[in-house]
């Protein structure tokens, strides 16, 4: 691969990561939060493609496929379900609003590129520059499981923060070894699969995912 051709497509890849981060905060529909969730696997999945493909590296192309299997097939289709069982499947009153939501991404973006500086100095490469871009979509991540009422959303925000540690670990070192790699998926994976169950039995017993109608079950 060509130094503009990879530069380019490392770039798009990276910038679709955080971009579907910001589409989750922007969307209402649980299901249209989801699909962005996939969308944001194929994109990290790549990023390690890219990667492995521009370095000859046969477990950095193992570790994309890896990704885009696990985060942008498995666990969007787990999610799916539980959305599709979900008889209110939208955000009808986030904690804090879609405007504003767009506004604190936009600075927690600001503020990570101001955080990574030094690291970005460090790391004087294509790849490199854009580690701000997996620091934001962590940060965003967290906001996401801060600012949503549904357990769906913050499920959605946890597995934002894991693509974000993840762009970051490709980016600043080249990838990671495949174990810890599928460790991590299969972590998350199973983390998202008990999730599932326990959302299931939830709704079949009362009806709704919303954290604060549980929360007065619980009072």
């Amino acid at each position: 691969m060509s130094g503009p051709a990879y530069a380019s497509s490392l770039e798009l890849a990276a910038g679709v990561v955080l971009v579907c981060a910001v589409v989750t905060l922007w969307r209402r529909s649980l299901s249209a939060i989801v699909k962005a969730l996939a969308l944001q696997g194929f994109a990290l999945g790549a990023v390690a493609l890219i990667l492995g493909a521009a370095q000859g590296n046969g477990v950095l192309i193992a570790v994309g496929c890896l990704v885009v299997l696990a985060k942008a097939l498995a666990i969007p289709a787990l999610l799916g379900r539980v959305v599709a069982s979900d008889p209110n499947s939208r955000e009808t009153a986030p904690i804090v609003n879609v405007p504003a939501s767009l506004v604190a991404a936009g600075a927690l973006t600001f503020l990570a590129y101001g955080a990574t500086a030094p690291l970005v100095a460090l790391v004087p490469t294509v790849a490199g520059r854009l580690v701000p871009l997996g620091f934001a979509t962590l940060l965003i991540g967290f906001f996401v499981m801060a600012a949503r009422r549904k357990a769906v959303s913050q499920i959605v925000g946890l597995l934002l923060v894991d693509n974000g540690i993840a762009l970051v670990a490709f980016l600043a070192t080249a990838g990671v070894p495949l174990l810890v790699e599928l460790g991590a998926s299969l972590d998350v994976l199973l983390a998202v699969v008990v999730l599932r169950v326990l959302a299931v039995r939830m709704t079949s017993a009362f009806g709704a995912l919303d954290l604060d109608q549980l929360r007065e079950l619980h009072d």
